[in-house]
């Protein structure tokens, strides 16, 4: 939990934040919190401590070898083997930290806490932010390919931010639509007449065929792991300021180094605008279907809540400046297709590592730093029982988090991808509490829906309410997460598990699953 917090705090305010550990079992506990940090680019400070020097390399209990573990997560990690080290390291793992967005570990033993040094010297951090951007021979190769394709499509990645306007007036000019990662979906999709939505399996029909049909894509500040989503016919450019990413996830044909907003400044001058529309006009028809699919897909029934009609409800009602966390599995899904990016809203879920139980432990840390502002968790019941300790936390610190949790009695997303490969789920059901009753034990506020026409007033309570509160939602469990386009071994696989499910008596599950996701 601490360490999720801390990275979630860092992760918005882009400030530093400090965790720490006691000993080999106190330090173990955040290596999930510091992997996710350290993938998403937050800038944390971990101590780590051990045990008393003179007991180092005995075996004694509780005695791990921290920099094995931590040096893989980290852009910093150092002991402190002498007190007269203490303030200088500690100035160096803060400079990594913020220098290089990532995690810092300084390992201590704990002896070395009870001892005093004169320290004269005044070790301070130094960041610097230089102007970065590919020479003019380069610019020139990229001008090249933009002045040779017909159909152009910009792809912009989480290093894009700060760049929106220049994006704008690229695509103006370029008659391009804008694709936009998941970590970038905050600042691309707010107030923009060009994008069209994500690429990938979570992504949409626009946002994937305009990167599959261009003739250029070039691939701004984004890493996006499926090569299966990469052009196979167009040329590639990638902008990026990590010489070490470039075509690392598809073969490109330029690879370029430097900053997004700085390198689209020299560019922009020298693009001359292009006539032709239709790749453009073909990606926002698209798009604009794609949504209408969205609002159809979350249509229920009375006592068939589906989970996206429970997330099109909150995007109604949160406030324009909200910050949203989800789980790992379907929670993320519905944050990035079905809330919109409006106003000042922030969005933060584990992409890069997909860990579960994230939403709550970030959302704790991010209400700390943010105290004025709606901060909302959109928790799986999984997620949420692994971690329903902390709610004591939130009760006894008074972080009015509000907690919406899917509650699918089930793992949802592993559950998912078993029948998506045919095969019969197994060890994904759970046997849940009554959320809310559990709540108002606890010492939260809570209410629990059951029925459609019970959500807009429980919703409005739930986020008027000046404490931490808990919305329990009782959603479909046979819910599928359906990719931009279905290909035929998607559907024969599905076919499989509804064969062997009839076969093993389970056929109500079959017919469920037909209802929920493909009549209607």
């Amino acid at each position: 939990m601490g360490g999720l917090a801390a990275g979630g705090e860092s992760y918005m305010t882009g400030e530093l934040s400090l965790c720490a550990g006691t000993c080999g079992p106190g330090s173990l506990h955040f290596v999930n919190g510091i992997f996710e940090s350290h993938r998403n680019g937050s800038p944390v400070v971990l101590i780590a401590s051990n045990v008393d020097r003179h007991q180092q390399g005995l075996n004694f209990p509780q005695e791990v070898d921290q920099t094995k573990i931590y040096d893989q997560c980290s852009v910093f990690c150092e002991r402190i083997s002498h007190p007269d080290q203490a303030r200088r390291i500690t100035a160096l793992a803060a400079q990594a930290a913020l220098s290089k967005n990532g995690v810092a570990v300084i390992e201590v033993n704990g002896d070395m806490f009870k001892e005093k040094v004169d320290d004269n010297m005044s070790w301070q951090v130094h960041t610097a932010s230089p102007v970065s951007h590919p020479n003019p021979d380069e610019m020139n190769q990229l001008l090249d390919l933009i002045n040779t394709s017909d159909r152009i499509t910009l792809y912009a990645g989480i290093e894009a931010k700060g760049a929106k306007t220049e994006l704008i007036d690229l695509a103006k000019r370029l008659k391009a639509p804008i694709v936009h990662s998941s970590r970038s979906k905050e600042f691309i999709e707010p107030d923009n007449a060009y994008q069209v939505g994500m690429t990938g399996i979570l992504g949409n029909r626009a946002g994937m065929e305009a990167v599959l049909e261009c003739d250029l894509l070039l691939c701004l500040g984004t890493d996006f792991a499926y090569s299966q989503f990469y052009p196979e016919k167009a040329k590639i450019v990638q902008l990026d300021i990590d010489p070490t990413h470039l075509g690392r996830r598809s073969p490109i044909d330029l690879g370029l180094v430097g900053d997004v907003k700085n390198t689209l400044t020299q560019l922009l001058p020298l693009v001359e605008e292009k006539s032709s529309t239709k790749h453009l006009d073909k990606a926002l028809a698209q798009w604009k279907k794609d949504k209408e699919d969205y609002n159809e897909e979350a249509k229920s029934d009375e006592t068939l809540i589906h989970p996206q009609s429970v997330t099109h409800k909150l995007n109604e009602l949160a406030d324009d400046n909200a910050i949203f966390t989800a789980d790992g599995g379907s929670p993320m899904v519905w944050l990035l297709r079905h809330l919109s990016a409006r106003g000042d809203r922030r969005f933060l879920t584990s992409l890069l590592l997909g860990t579960m139980a994230n939403a709550y432990p970030q959302a704790l840390g991010i209400a700390k730093a943010y105290p004025g502002r709606q901060v909302i968790a959109m928790c799986g019941d999984g997620g949420m029982t692994m971690l329903m300790g902390d709610l004591l936390t939130l009760v006894q610190e008074n972080i009015p988090v509000k907690l919406l949790i899917y509650n699918n009695e089930s793992l949802g997303f592993v559950e998912m991808e078993q029948r998506v490969e045919g095969l019969l789920d197994a060890f994904t059901g759970l046997k849940n509490p009554d959320f809310a009753a559990l709540a108002h034990t606890v010492g939260m506020d809570g209410w629990r829906v059951e029925h459609i026409s019970e959500l807009e007033g429980a919703m409005h309570k739930w986020l008027a309410s000046d404490k931490p509160a808990i919305l329990d939602v009782k959603v479909s469990r046979m819910e599928l997460v359906m990719p931009p386009k279905i290909e035929a071994g998607q559907v024969a696989s599905t076919a499989l598990f509804g064969i062997k499910a009839v076969l093993n008596g389970r056929t109500n599950e079959v017919v469920s699953l037909l209802r929920d996701n493909f009549l209607r």
